[in-house]
């Protein structure tokens, strides 16, 4: 008996060290990735809804294809966190002197998983997790897979370029060092609230799960620069066991070491952790945090992010649609933050790295947009992000700008609330057809038309059927910035004079009369007759105005008009500019097949509409053409995803599938060139050059999933 308990305990100790050891295992081949760099992977990581924060919330940029740099993850303006290798006294700080170069195995909103060989013989897999809006975890196994055996350095490092580290000291219970660092609230494209309860100043713990070997501080310029530290060049013949300890001051540059040594066959386990937190909370707070994360069983992790995307449509996609494809659902659910506020539902924020201030409000209907993707996978969450309009909707009807955490944001213009594109009712017919829930069909139905019937008494001011855009249309009609029709005679200054008040809009009045459809539809479903009729004989009203009025005989296209006399024409200048807006009557279903037929012949013109990356919002013959792509809110030229997706729906319900596939096709080149370039997604793209500047990791770049699962939804093994 004795002697079967001593072999009982000793195949558990065997199988506890087996599975310290053991490879993390993607049990779901439609998940492997095998991503080399120049490949066409998001590589952005968030912490999962559960684990998620509003405040002092961190999510990195993995850069693991960057030849003269480690495999590193940067959050903005809160530093580099990577690991730098020392094998037999040879530092390896550069991927291109890998044996085998870094391949990403597979990415989920949280995570990576890579496999590399930093030195012949050595097999590394690295899993990169972020386990909370406060704790990033670099996970290494390492195999000796050779006859030789190695002496290794690990030195996790962090480093933040401006010198505004500073030590608090070293933490022998932690493992770790103690400092802090500052942040602004300046950001590139917007900058955050000063009233808002930003944190500025931030606490941090870089951690090991084992005891360490030493620790050290530089205030080298670069990242690089910390070669030196580890090498010690004035004694490269010397084996350095140690770095500087130092255990205050200002730095750069701070790391730990940790040293091993693997003889053949030989395995080792190991974790680093940054932890970060706002530094008016306390101290426990981001132990217990950085604690949990150095404990936490990643295959667990890994495992759950499988089940989260297991009912995502299998579609049989080539490589670069692949990634694409799961990085578009990995870009919308990292995105979502868990409730909080004035709001009971999850929510989302446009990015999450980086973050900047009007991205990082609250949620608008074009960008719910991202939710027609997301109802694939996670149907409930997508019901509760839309549910918030419902709950901060107002007793008139009136869906407020943006709604979220801090309630409904109207900002209020000559005595009359703001809205937004509506959206809304399609968005939640999108939803249902996925969910099947009855329930938020019916209370969706209610406020969609509660809110039709808003804009039909103050968005339609003569009552000619027909809409304009409120007091401050150029914020209610997704412009935001300058518009070639709308601030006509603004003199090319952004937000000028604003004339879409003045005009019976194209745009609104097709989004209108598409609300209407999906009404119909919706009241049909919940068998509700009357409503029906009510809806289809309004949009068959409505489609029948814009035929009449707004589509031009003579250029057969469509255009504004002004809505005192229904001319092309206001204060003696033109309306007829073709602007992307003039395909949307084949989106609401809207045109005839006679002028749909003749859109085509402009949408396919390379002089116009069919341009190398996509359908730009302005045609190329308008003088005021411009494809460069320098800043957020451009509208003459760029090609914004949300809108080349309508257009592409327009072509599909029209019959013109091959049409619309080739629209995808040059979606996806702009895609595929910019995350191959430099992995990540953007706010909006050139239509003609592959360089740009836009805001990075835009939310509803996310539409790119759903445009794949309705190009080739029939092949999906689900």
């Amino acid at each position: 008996m004795f002697l079967f308990k001593r072999i009982s305990i000793g195949l558990f100790i065997w199988l506890a060290a087996a599975d310290l050891f053991a490879q993390i295992q993607i049990k779901d081949p439609y998940f492997i990735l095998k991503a080399k760099g120049d490949d066409p992977l998001f590589t952005t990581y968030a912490a999962s809804l559960q684990r998620s924060r509003f405040f002092a919330d961190k999510a990195y940029f993995m850069n693991y294809f960057t030849p003269d740099q480690p495999v590193s993850y940067s959050s903005q303006y809160a530093g580099i966190f990577t690991v730098i290798w020392k094998i037999n006294n040879i530092v390896i700080d550069q991927t291109r002197d890998f044996y085998r170069p870094p391949a990403v195995i597979a990415s989920f909103p949280d995570m990576a998983v890579l496999n590399y060989s930093p030195f012949e013989g050595l097999a590394v897999q690295e899993t990169f997790f972020v386990y909370s809006s406060g704790a990033a975890v670099i996970d290494l196994r390492i195999h000796n897979r050779s006859s030789r055996e190695f002496r290794i350095d690990l030195f996790p490092v962090l480093y933040l370029p401006d010198a505004s580290l500073q030590i608090v000291g070293f933490s022998e219970k932690d493992h770790g060092y103690l400092f802090t660092h500052h942040e602004p609230l300046t950001r590139p494209f917007s900058n955050l609230y000063k009233n808002r309860d930003y944190p500025t100043q931030f606490r941090n713990l870089l951690c090991c799960n084992e005891s360490l070997d030493s620790y050290g501080a530089y205030n080298g310029c670069r990242l690089q620069d910390f070669y030196f530290a580890a090498k010690r060049a004035s004694k490269v013949q010397f084996y350095v066991k140690k770095l500087n300890e130092v255990k205050k001051g200002f730095k750069r540059l701070l790391a730990l070491q940790k040293s091993m040594v693997l003889k053949p066959g030989q395995s080792k386990h190991i974790r680093f952790v940054r932890g970060v937190q706002d530094a008016r909370k306390p101290l426990a707070q981001m132990r217990t945090d950085v604690h949990d994360a150095l404990k936490v069983n990643l295959q667990t992790f890994v495992d759950q992010n499988l089940a989260l995307f297991k009912h995502i449509p299998r579609l049989k996609l080539n490589r670069s649609e692949k990634m694409v494809y799961l990085g578009a659902f990995n870009l919308v659910r990292q995105c979502m933050l868990p409730p909080r506020g004035k709001t009971k539902f999850n929510y989302y924020v446009f990015s999450r790295n980086p973050i900047w201030g009007w991205g990082h409000g609250h949620q608008v209907m074009h960008e719910s947009l991202s939710m027609l993707s997301y109802v694939f996978v996670d149907a409930k969450s997508a019901q509760q992000s839309q549910r918030i309009y419902m709950e901060q909707q107002y007793p008139d009807g009136l869906i407020p700008y943006r709604v979220g955490p801090r309630g409904p944001q109207v900002y209020p213009h000559n005595g009359q609330g703001t809205t937004s594109a509506p959206f809304f009712s399609w968005t939640n017919w999108e939803i249902y057809r996925v969910s099947k829930d009855r329930v938020f069909l019916r209370d969706a139905y209610r406020a969609g038309a509660k809110y039709v019937r808003y804009l039909e008494r103050e968005r339609d001011r003569n009552k000619d059927g027909m809409f304009e855009w409120g007091p401050y249309g150029i914020i209610e009609n997704v412009r935001d910035g300058w518009n070639v029709v709308f601030q006509l005679f603004s003199e090319g200054q952004d937000e000028g004079r604003d004339i879409s008040h003045d005009l019976d809009d194209l745009d609104l009045t097709c989004q209108v009369a598409n609300e209407m459809r999906y009404l119909s539809l919706m009241a049909k479903e919940l068998g509700d007759e009357a409503g029906q009729r009510e809806w289809e004989q309004k949009f068959k009203r409505t489609a029948e105005l814009i035929n009449r009025y707004m589509f031009d005989a003579q250029d057969r296209f469509y255009y504004h008009i002004n809505m005192y006399d229904h001319s092309f024409r206001f204060e003696g200048q033109s309306l007829k500019r073709q602007e992307i807006i003039g395909f949307l009557p084949m989106w609401a279903m809207v045109a005839t097949k006679k002028q749909a037929k003749a859109l085509l012949e402009h949408l396919t013109n390379p002089n116009t509409f069919w341009r190398k990356y996509g359908i730009p919002t302005l045609s190329a013959a308008d003088p005021d053409y411009s494809p460069f792509v320098d800043g957020c809110c451009h509208w003459n030229g760029p090609v914004w995803l949300l809108w080349d997706y309508m257009v592409f729906r327009g072509l599909q319900n029209y019959g013109y599938t091959k049409l619309a596939s080739r629209v995808k096709d040059k979606m996806m080149l702009a895609v595929t060139t910019q995350l191959k370039k430099n992995h990540r997604f953007w706010e909006s793209y050139s239509a003609d050059f592959p360089v740009q500047e836009s805001p990075p990791n835009y939310i509803w770049d996310s539409i790119m999933a759903r445009v794949l699962i309705d190009c080739y939804g029939n092949n999906a093994n689900r």
